[in-house]
């Protein structure tokens, strides 16, 4: 019972300072939400489609528009509109994947004698300059075999003089394009062999950071402020010795090893508080899908408090005053938010960030919760972090009682 008093004394201690609150409470969830917008283009999958620039010296004439339609209902590029003039250097600076240019009077040579190609500029050697082939190969036979029946209907009907004049020579050679045009839409409505369906996942896994940027701000502040908020704990012990509040205490009925474990209590009380009400937070206000699997949740919570509760009673043990607890603190809060991914994914980074962050215990907290988030796992893919997190609780917990004894000595 006295160590839950001492407890609940260091808490309400705590709790009375309203600057607490603002390091505990507003801050984090606060920057949560700047972090989350900061990674919000992160979040979002890159458009898989090719980038095709389109460079049309043809103005608005019907068989360039057809072109267009063709090529952007196949599904497999997206348009940058360009210059002709620029569409060469748009495709060596890499803005664009390849490049389609129209020439100027090509609909109205498209019925001569002397047409004028299309041209593709693209690396004809990589797979993406052959997969762009292969589209605009495909919208201008189309195009330009419509062309060929309207030129050869115009000539038959020549040949039987069942036409008066240019201008209903014109007229025909219209009214058969259009008709070859619309049954090659017809086409593809009614010959199709293949049916498409299309199925939405309950997440998108594939998505970076599971389509939801609060995915990596929401557990990386997580423990930043976790760790933060500890510095205020830490410093009680501190004052404690310097009024000898401290030598007070061993003096009553309680034993040492109960007023060290009474002072733990309270930050671990205090840390899990905190965690909890910001993945609430993130539950709640941000989407992020915690309640997926909340055991796993709550399994790294607890070993993750365990652990920032053990470093904040080894660093009030060695702390001498309120200066080195907080530059301890900020230490640990740089070391373990840094390395371990707090502000950016490890993923990203190279094999040996990568290696070097989970030597940190904030790497595998981060871990443990993005693979529920993130990942999509379940309760079996927090064990690991879990165990590894409580390891690192003992450890600083054996460190802060080695100290103890080392100063009651």
């Amino acid at each position: 019972m006295r160590i839950l008093d001492l407890a609940l004394k260091d808490l309400s201690q705590i709790l009375r300072d309203r600057l607490s609150l603002l390091f505990l409470i507003v801050m984090p969830m606060a920057f949560t939400f700047f972090m989350g917008l900061a990674f919000s283009g992160a979040a979002k999958p890159d458009d898989p489609r090719l980038a095709l620039g389109w460079a049309n010296a043809d103005g608005e004439s019907r068989l360039s528009r057809q072109i267009y339609a063709d090529l952007e209902a196949s599904g497999g590029i997206r348009w940058v509109e360009l210059a002709p003039a620029d569409a060469e250097a748009a495709v060596r600076q890499g803005d664009v994947a390849g490049a389609l240019v129209i020439p100027a009077g090509f609909a109205q040579a498209a019925f001569s004698a002397a047409p004028l190609p299309l041209t593709l500029i693209a690396d004809p050697s990589s797979t993406t300059g052959q997969s762009l082939y292969q589209l605009v190969q495909a919208a201008a036979v189309r195009t330009l075999s419509a062309v060929e029946i309207a030129r050869l209907d115009v000539a038959m009907l020549d040949a039987q003089n069942a036409l008066a004049d240019e201008e209903a020579r014109a007229q025909e050679r219209e009214a058969a394009l259009e008709a070859a045009l619309a049954g090659w839409t017809q086409a593809d409505q009614q010959g199709a062999w293949v049916r498409v369906e299309s199925a939405v996942a309950e997440t998108d896994e594939g998505a970076p950071l599971g389509g939801n940027p609060f995915n990596q701000s929401s557990p990386g502040m997580i423990v930043q402020f976790a760790i933060t908020g500890m510095i205020g704990a830490a410093g009680i012990l501190v004052q404690e010795r310097k009024t000898r509040a401290w030598q007070r205490l061993i003096t009553t009925a309680m034993k040492p090893w109960q007023i060290v474990v009474g002072h733990w209590l309270a930050m671990v009380a205090l840390v899990l508080g905190q965690t909890l009400l910001l993945i609430l937070f993130g539950q709640l206000v941000l989407g992020v899908n915690y309640l997926r699997e909340p055991l796993g949740v709550l399994l790294v919570a607890v070993t993750f408090s365990l652990w920032i509760a053990s470093m904040g009673l080894f660093i009030g043990i060695l702390a001498r005053g309120e200066e080195q607890v907080i530059l301890f603190g900020l230490i640990a809060m740089f070391l373990f938010t840094s390395l371990g991914g707090a502000w950016f994914p490890l993923e990203v980074t190279g094999k040996a960030f990568y290696t070097i962050g989970h030597f940190t215990p904030g790497a595998w907290a981060i871990d443990g919760l993005q693979n529920i988030l993130v990942r999509g796992l379940g309760l079996a893919s927090v064990w690991q972090p879990a165990a590894i997190l409580l390891a690192y609780a003992l450890g600083f917990f054996a460190l802060a009682v080695w100290r103890f004894r080392a100063k009651e000595a």
